[in-house]
């Protein structure tokens, strides 16, 4: 009789030599062929034609799932029983509607081996057999039935996904979580390739690497449709001998992880974006021990230095050596450190050495966790606003120094006023009552001194309304030719008139012309010769002479001369000198009329030949004969 000859496929050699003997020592079926993987398989039922094909599910290469439908269309005749370590009533399904007539768990007594493949042969598809639990008498079947039911337990209800897979992709189990997690069913899940699901050849990879001895390989990826992600988690399950059965399988969605991770990551972009197009603040953090870690476009603009340059330095290098020296940046870390911020302005250093004043401000950072990680530092260039102070402090002196001689002028103006006036008042009063009883000489010395003292008078406002008009530019000139030496003899005479005794001479060429506003020239006269009779030392020496610019006219006295600390302020508006006499006007005066004659003032400081110094006015001259 001739007994039915069977194919074993399985990729463990002693899984093989098993089964082997056990269906030769049974004297009903002839093993005439074995395979390892699934593509070897189809080879050997291609040359050998077996009635019946024992067909291991998860191999390398190629699984059972893969070979199935290549051995039935090489051999249509042959019969296939899977063989498996799965026991699972999908796959189990996914089997026959692959043409299997059988499945039979490895679990299985040896006497079911048998019987299953002879009904396979006699009778066609036979259903599946039991657990090894439900049929072996051991004593502790109870125990292991137990074990694998919570197991199955908490396979199918984990929160993550689970499935078992073959050592070529194919899904073999699947828990309802991970079958909710790609929208499909565990029926249908059964015995799709895993690629099915990422929509790639993804999976081939991860079981490259499983093969060659790795035992877990982590992969990140999106699911067919692209709405959810998910890392998957490969883990080999090995036999006694360190070969790998079957593949473990964990999903875990992280659609909302790498959501939340995305959006973090685009809120960053947008703050670094925001910090790089500030330009009026140099904005970057510093490592916890002061090393510069990132740089903007401000820092840049304000500090000089770009990213590549400084980036990996402390942040030392921007304060001035004094301030290296004695530590001071380190101390503001650990002050910023106690207080959480630091502000302070200072001078900081560009790259090429120069100083700016800055207004700096350091922030600890710390973590979720409180832990301390750096600090950010932020820097704006206040040196206009510096300078804009300093200018303003400057302007507020001087506008204290102009009232503080605003308030001297109108104190000496006063002074300056209440002699004449006390001399008019005083004469009038007299000539009022007594004018009988006064001689002749007596009344006349008093018209005398009300004279003087009206001129003086006329003078002071003349010189008070002239600085006025000078300070708004509303002096009105009405320029002439004139021979000069009528001008400052007219002068000296006022003078004598003004100051009975005063001893002044006069020494002036009589060819002298000027283009002047004869007026305004005679009141400069009259303040330098008044200058020199009051403050000078008699007698008193005016004289002119040509140049060839035009013509001076030098006012000199026999003192010792304007002392040296006093002569940068003589021409200036209220400068009265240490005796703080006169209105301090007539000088400034002086000068401004000079000035606008296209001229100009001066004073000499003494000489060999001019040893009290001299005032000299300088101005235009018309040169012609005189007749």
């Amino acid at each position: 009789m001739v007994l039915p000859s069977v194919v074993v496929v399985d990729d463990a050699p002693e899984v093989r030599a098993l089964v082997r003997t056990v269906l030769e020592v049974s004297d009903q079926l002839t093993v005439v062929g074995e395979a390892a993987d699934g593509a070897a398989a189809v080879d050997v039922v291609a040359d050998l034609q077996p009635d019946l094909v024992l067909l291991d599910v998860s191999m390398p290469r190629m699984d059972g799932l893969q070979a199935l439908p290549r051995i039935r269309e090489v051999c249509p005749t042959s019969r296939v029983v899977m063989f498996t370590g799965f026991a699972e009533q999908g796959l189990a399904d996914r089997a026959r509607s692959l043409g299997a007539v059988g499945f039979l768990e490895k679990s299985a007594s040896l006497t079911d081996l048998v019987e299953t493949l002879l009904d396979a042969v006699s009778t066609g598809p036979v259903p599946v057999s039991p657990t090894l639990a439900a049929q072996t008498d051991r004593l502790d079947a109870a125990v292991l039935a137990e074990h694998l039911e919570r197991f199955r337990e908490v396979f199918e209800d984990a929160a993550i996904g689970m499935a078992t897979m073959t050592l070529c992709g194919h899904l073999v189990r699947v828990n309802r979580t991970l079958a909710d997690l790609v929208g499909r069913s565990v029926k249908d899940l059964v015995g799709l390739r895993y690629d099915t699901l990422a929509g790639a050849d993804l999976v081939a990879e991860p079981l490259r690497r499983i093969l060659d001895g790795e035992d877990v390989v982590r992969v990140e990826h999106d699911l067919v449709g692209g709405e959810r992600s998910v890392v998957a988690t490969f883990v080999s399950v090995r036999d006694s001998r360190n070969r790998p059965l079957y593949v473990f399988l964990q999903m875990q969605d992280v659609t909302a992880q790498r959501g939340a991770e995305e959006e973090l990551r685009r809120s960053e972009e947008r703050f670094r974006l925001l910090v790089d197009a500030v330009q009026d603040y140099a904005i970057f953090m510093l490592t916890t021990d002061g090393i510069i870690a990132s740089w903007n476009v401000g820092a840049q603009r304000i500090k000089g230095w770009a990213a590549e340059e400084i980036v990996g330095r402390h942040f030392r290098a921007f304060y001035p050596p004094e301030q290296q020296e004695s530590q001071h940046p380190e101390r503001e870390l650990e002050w910023a450190i106690r207080d959480g911020r630091y502000e302070e302005e200072g001078w900081r250093l560009r790259k090429d050495g120069s100083r700016f004043w800055a207004n700096v401000v350091i922030t600890a950072v710390h973590d979720a966790d409180g832990r301390h990680i750096g600090f950010t530092k932020v820097t704006r260039d206040m040196t206009e606003r510096q300078e804009m102070l300093n200018h303003l402090a400057a302007m507020n002196r001087k506008l204290k120094n102009a009232a503080d001689q605003q308030a001297d002028f109108l104190a000496v103006t006063a002074h300056e006023l209440r002699t004449p006036v006390s001399v008019l008042s005083g004469s009038a009063k007299l000539l009022s009552e007594h004018f009988d009883e006064l001689t002749e000489t007596d009344r006349a010395e008093l018209f005398e001194s009300m004279g003087s003292s009206a001129l003086r008078l006329r003078r002071l406002l003349d010189d008070l309304l002239t600085a006025s008009r000078l300070q708004s530019g509303t002096v009105e000139f009405r320029v002439s030719s004139s021979e000069l030496a009528p001008l400052l003899a007219a002068a000296v005479s006022r003078a004598q008139g003004s100051n009975p005794g005063a001893r002044i001479t006069m020494s002036v060429p009589p060819d002298l012309v000027v283009d002047v506003d004869t007026d305004r020239i005679a009141q400069a006269v009259d303040n330098l010769i008044d200058n020199a009779v009051r403050h000078g030392t008699p007698p008193v020496q005016v004289t002119a002479v040509g140049t060839a610019d035009g013509v001076e006219i030098c006012v000199s006295d026999a003192g010792a001369g304007v002392p040296a600390e006093q002569r940068s302020q003589l021409f200036q508006r209220f400068a009265t000198g240490q005796r703080r006499t006169g209105t301090g006007l007539g000088l400034f005066i002086v000068r401004e009329l000079a000035r606008a004659h296209g001229g100009e003032a001066r004073y000499e400081p003494p000489t060999a030949d001019q040893p009290s110094g001299a005032f000299v006015l300088a101005l235009p001259r018309v040169d012609r004969d005189v007749a």
